[in-house]
């Protein structure tokens, strides 16, 4: 199948990094190059490092990328992204992209097993490498599941479903995505089916957990952050309440800068802010972006720039 993936919020995530064409920028997560050669067409003297876990965004993203000279794909997880541009003598960049979640092409291929809509392997890993989504389901105590339910697709009915797969596990075991898809929906009340798929949550927490995502991007945000020049901007895409809650506290302790407690009367940390708001709140997709990409719909993208060093 071809990667296809739309990129979200096109104009205004590249307004928001204030491109200057000679400058050094860096998308985390290229996926099908959308966003990459969006930037790369901005840039003359400049440069442009795309990386990306994923094989086959890899793939798609260097041909995509082909027809500019300024431009590297690199294969690895933005959580290590300061590791990754300083070891290619890179030591600060102006800008940095980090488009958060699963993509389209991901969610379209049937074998990588991300969606509830097809049969397919419980699969998940954007590397397609490591501890797959079956691993978690058949290994994982109700306890353990319940957890993974609960803390990343926020689900009410995490106990039910887990004490549901734990027993239909020992008939056999849970090894594809619509059996698992018939568990869930099995194990939750049937006003709970009439907001959108019953699997939907349970399918996006086990993403999370496969590929560790949360601590990848608290991970990220510290090292993209260490990585800008002064001046730079950092613009962070999210499509889940608990990404965004993430970015937006962090951004707002960054931007904050004191660490005192709350009732102190008087700052005696001396902390001063280490970055600023590139723009107020989260931007979201247009009415008419989300007549032609639905999937936008749940995007925020908030951006920072950053004002000063760390505080030493």
């Amino acid at each position: 199948m071809e990667f296809t993936h739309v990129p979200v919020l096109p104009e205004e995530t590249i307004a928001s990094l204030q491109i200057k064409p000679d400058g050094i920028y860096v998308d985390g997560t290229a996926g099908g190059g959308g966003h990459s050669s969006m930037i790369a067409a901005q840039l003359t003297t400049g440069r442009l490092i795309a990386i990306d876990q994923d094989p086959d965004a890899l793939q798609a993203a260097s041909a995509r990328l082909a027809p500019f000279a300024c431009a590297t794909v690199v294969e690895g997880n933005f959580s290590n992204i300061k590791t990754i541009i300083q070891g290619m003598g890179i030591q600060e960049v102006d800008g940095v992209l980090l488009d958060i979640g699963v993509s389209s092409h991901q969610i379209d291929t049937p074998e990588r097993g991300f969606s509830y809509h097809h049969d397919a392997p419980l699969d998940m890993r954007m590397s397609q490498k490591g501890t797959t989504a079956a691993d978690l389901v058949n290994g994982c105590s109700a306890e353990e599941l319940s957890r993974i339910f609960f803390e990343y697709g926020e689900e009410k009915y995490a106990r039910s479903i887990a004490s549901g797969i734990v027993k239909a596990r020992e008939e056999a075991p849970v090894e594809t995505t619509l059996r698992l898809a018939q568990i869930i929906s099995d194990h939750v009340p049937a006003k709970a089916k009439r907001g959108g798929h019953p699997a939907r949550q349970c399918f996006q927490a086990l993403r999370i957990a496969v590929n560790g995502e949360l601590d990848a991007l608290s991970k990220g945000l510290d090292e993209a952050v260490d990585l800008l020049k002064v001046g730079g901007r950092l613009s962070v895409i999210t499509f889940h309440s608990l990404e965004d809650r993430m970015v937006k506290q962090r951004f707002a302790s960054l931007c904050k800068g004191c660490t005192c407690p709350p009732e102190f009367p008087v700052c005696v940390c001396g902390k001063t802010p280490r970055c600023r708001p590139g723009f107020k709140g989260a931007k979201e997709a247009s009415t008419a972006e989300l007549q032609e990409n639905a999937r936008a719909r749940s995007a925020k993208l908030r951006t920072i720039e950053k004002i000063k060093e760390n505080d030493q």
